[in-house]
């Protein structure tokens, strides 16, 4: 038997179409002698309905951020265009921050050569900023988790950082709607 895995209203992403959507429709199918749908299938308003394994759900940034894999880091890069003893005014001459986000030591933050050259104590701290963002979240996140407990023994400073901490939160879960020309073109594919 078949149960529902998204819910009406929801936003997912289409996979196959490449484009974000709401779910308008569940669709069950029913077949004779069965109390439950043998399938289910999601329309979202492009044209044809949709099997669950084509759907992906919209993640929060609670989601993404898992405390069991390996924090970001710092690495540094060789500079390939600029020898060290050409940059002794960088801290690092010879190399470049790299922030890593993926456990395979790929994926993340990098900088053109030519800027971190321009200002290169800039980015290393950008660098440093974006390395520790994953634990700054955590103590936002916490911080605003101790406020909602007991909101009325906390100070107005605390509680005022919980809510700057609540609104960022807030921010970094959004996720910026398809323009009408994506939608278009999604729906002109299928």
């Amino acid at each position: 038997m078949a149960k529902a895995v998204f819910q009406r209203n929801q936003k997912v992403w289409v996979e196959s179409v490449g484009a974000w959507a709401v779910i308008e429709k569940i669709v069950p199918v029913w077949a004779r002698g069965f109390d439950e749908p043998v399938r289910v299938t999601y329309d979202v308003g492009l044209g044809r309905d949709f099997h669950a394994h084509e759907l992906r759900p919209e993640q929060n940034s609670h989601d993404l951020i898992n405390d069991d894999e390996p924090s970001w880091r710092l690495l540094r890069a060789r500079n390939k265009w600029q020898q060290p003893e050409d940059c002794p005014h960088h801290p690092y001459p010879g190399t470049y921050p790299v922030v890593v986000t993926d456990a395979n030591d790929w994926g993340g933050w990098r900088v053109p050569g030519a800027e971190y050259d321009r200002d290169p104590l800039k980015i290393e701290f950008q660098a440093k900023l974006i390395a520790s963002s994953k634990r700054l979240l955590s103590i936002a996140r916490n911080l605003a988790l101790l406020v909602d407990e007991s909101p009325e023994d906390a100070p107005p400073e605390i509680r005022r950082l919980a809510e700057e901490a609540r609104k960022v939160d807030r921010f970094l879960q959004q996720i910026p709607a398809a323009s009408e020309q994506a939608v278009q073109a999604a729906e002109d594919a299928a």
